[in-house]
């Protein structure tokens, strides 16, 4: 049976959403992200690569067609570094303005656990190139599957801006129920939170689309993933100190990231338009 892209775009969402389905549910009942040592929410990491996986097995017999290959030692720089440069002003600006602390002093611990000089500087080190190693582990089963699937599948009919956007929707309301009824959210209400990721969300498919139908691979995006994760999580909230208002600024759930990921959406859509990326198939 030959399989069109919709009907592989069709499957890859039903087959996620089931696979997922299993760890909502024991992170949600076990009492949140922490529930089973943190290996539910790695499982729950892996189900769009799991789906996108099955799913190219049953409608081509082979994973070809993914990006396997790493392309691009630009679009890897920029995989690294595009989150680094949404995030940092945020919380530059939040510290700089007083409405939220800022302290280091865990990174120089971490540094010791290396056996490194226990300085800001190495911790910062330790966790730029071992932290962001790991983080790939998790960040590359979502990316499996939303980038190497996803993304230029829609494309084939939607063009780059349906892809980019559809996709980040669908990212979007996988991670809902963690949002609604788990505890990942920063501390501010459920649906403020909730609003303000989603516009993340979706402005940073936008970045990683682009990425990707640039790249003709899934690796920049898995890195933009993975570095997104450890900056934003691992480095620049653990060195902020909470005032009161600062979570509603700063966090994947505060307005701050909201704003500056949505002017890195602009800048990737104007260069996915001058590169003619990802034009639907006529």
């Amino acid at each position: 049976m030959d399989w069109s892209p919709k009907r592989k775009v069709v499957a890859f969402v039903v087959l996620t959403a089931l696979l997922s389905s299993i760890f909502y549910a024991l992170i949600i009942r076990g009492g949140g992200l922490g529930a089973g040592g943190g290996l539910y929410v790695m499982a729950l990491m892996w189900c769009p690569g799991v789906a996108a996986i099955l799913v190219r097995l049953i409608s081509q017999g082979n994973l070809r067609g993914m990006g396997w290959i790493p392309k691009g030692p630009a679009q890897l720089g920029l995989g690294y570094i595009i989150p680094v440069l949404y995030a940092a002003p945020v919380y530059l600006l939040v510290w700089g303005l007083g409405f939220g602390g800022f302290q280091t002093e865990h990174w120089g611990m971490l540094a010791a656990d290396f056996n490194l000089p226990q300085t800001p500087a190495s911790g910062l080190l330790v966790l730029a190139t071992v932290g962001v190693a790991f983080s790939m582990i998790t960040a590359t089963g979502e990316e499996i599957g939303w980038r190497g699937l996803l993304v230029p599948e829609l494309a084939k009919f939607t063009g780059f801006g349906g892809a980019a956007l559809i996709s980040g929707v669908i990212w979007t309301l996988y991670h809902a129920p963690l949002l609604i009824f788990s505890d990942y959210n920063s501390g501010t209400s459920v649906w403020y939170g909730m609003a303000c990721f989603a516009v993340m969300a979706i402005a940073i498919s936008v970045v990683m689309a682009w990425l990707t139908l640039w790249s003709g691979s899934l690796w920049p995006a898995a890195l933009m993933h993975a570095s997104h994760n450890l900056f934003i999580q691992g480095v620049l909230d653990t060195a902020t100190v909470d005032r009161g208002v600062t979570k509603w600024l700063t966090t994947e759930f505060g307005v701050g990231l909201a704003v500056t990921s949505v002017l890195a959406a602009a800048v990737a859509w104007r260069m996915a338009a001058r590169q003619g990326l990802g034009r639907p198939a006529t």
